[in-house]
């Protein structure tokens, strides 16, 4: 059987669109290796296929990228494939390095727009260097993915390769029946709100949305996830007393976590425009909501705002400042048929946003390799 190696540089343990990767190279009767490492928080992980967590000396820094991508390109060079893909740019000198000298073909696929997040934006020195590294490799690479059309255009123009587009929309799993709000611990008689994703970051409006709870007696705040954010999450729950209206929940498997998106009211994404990736982004978790049918708060950045007002499924704010999430949310309090309506067209729209179709899509792009 053909082997196919995955590589990412986390810990396997959320990744919805590299799980659907991976199934997908399955059904195309690939072995698949999926690398990442191993932290001492990761928790054990299951899946279909063949995993193998990497312990490195360093989890930060110019020095942990370095030693991963030596170990991923031994482990590339030694472990020979049919097929590699390469996840983000972090991964990808490994992955051409050692495509080019065993001949085999890579797939480079890019979450998102990774010279431009804001930990890169705010050192310039350290952008310099992956800019460096983005502009050698990526101009010789044959067959690039991304997740919208906004930052393959950015791909695009800078790099003139072309560059396909697979959405990152799950595939509808049965969830079973909701199981409620007394069942999850939860109270019925409040308005809640959930925040939810593994990338709960700095910029991301997860500080706004804490703050914007001290206007809003009646609703809680769900946050479930991860992320850099997480420390200044906690210090802001404790510093204006709102243990009461904000749960930090952490991570959880998805069909736990899609329980509590079900049982809220509204669903948060935040992003602020302070940078081009986040200005492009198009996050999991606004199809999530939706496929919990419940509407979303959003600020207006371009591929978001084109969902949310392409369908009428939500609310979008200029920016995420507390006040006007507060008000936001007040508004819809205070209009229960307009939220009626909101839910109604979240439903209806989950249905156009179907992944069975991205995944009918990329698993088109790999079999042309084959």
């Amino acid at each position: 059987m053909r082997r196919a190696i995955v590589s990412v540089t986390n810990d396997l343990a959320t990744d919805n669109r590299v799980h659907r990767t991976c199934t997908v190279l399955q059904d195309l009767g690939y072995n698949v290796l999926l690398v990442g490492r191993r932290l001492p928080q990761s928790p054990p992980v299951e899946r279909p296929y063949t995993t193998r967590r990497m312990r490195l000396p360093f989890t930060k820094g110019p020095l942990f990228y370095a030693t991963y991508n030596v170990r991923l390109f031994l482990l590339l060079l030694f472990r020979r494939a049919a097929l590699l893909v390469s996840n983000d740019l972090d991964t990808l000198p490994a992955n051409f390095l050692a495509a080019r000298i065993t001949g085999t073909p890579l797939v480079y696929d890019s979450h998102e727009l990774y010279t431009e997040v804001p930990e890169l934006v705010g050192r310039p020195g350290v952008q310099r260097v992956w800019r460096t590294i983005e502009r050698w490799i990526f101009p010789r690479l044959k067959h690039v993915i991304t997740v919208n059309e906004s930052i393959a255009a950015v791909y695009r123009q800078r790099y003139g390769v072309p560059v396909r587009v697979v959405r990152n929309i799950p595939v509808p799993r049965p969830l079973g029946p909701a199981p409620g709000r007394a069942a999850l611990g939860l109270p019925t008689d409040r308005f809640i709100l959930v925040l939810q994703g593994a990338g709960i970051n700095v910029d991301r409006g997860g500080e706004e949305a804490v703050l914007a709870m001290r206007h809003l007696p009646q609703a809680l705040l769900l946050i479930i996830g991860s992320g850099d954010a997480w420390p200044v999450l906690e210090r802001l729950v404790q510093e204006h007393g709102l243990h009461d209206r904000v749960r930090l929940m952490g991570r959880m498997p998805y069909e736990r976590l899609m329980d509590f998106t079900r049982a809220a009211d509204l669903g948060l994404s935040l992003d602020k425009d302070s940078n081009l990736n986040y200005r492009y982004s198009l996050p999991n978790k606004l199809f999530d909501y939706l496929h919990a049918g419940i509407p979303v708060l959003a600020t207006d950045l371009p591929e978001v705002a084109a969902v949310v007002r392409g369908h009428d499924c939500g609310v979008l704010l200029p920016a995420p400042a507390p006040e006007a999430i507060a008000a936001a949310v007040e508004a819809l309090c205070t209009d229960p048929a307009r939220l009626a309506a909101l839910r109604t067209n979240a439903t209806f729209a989950a249905r156009t946003f179907d992944g069975a179709r991205e995944r009918d899509l990329l698993r088109r792009l790999l079999s042309d390799l084959g």
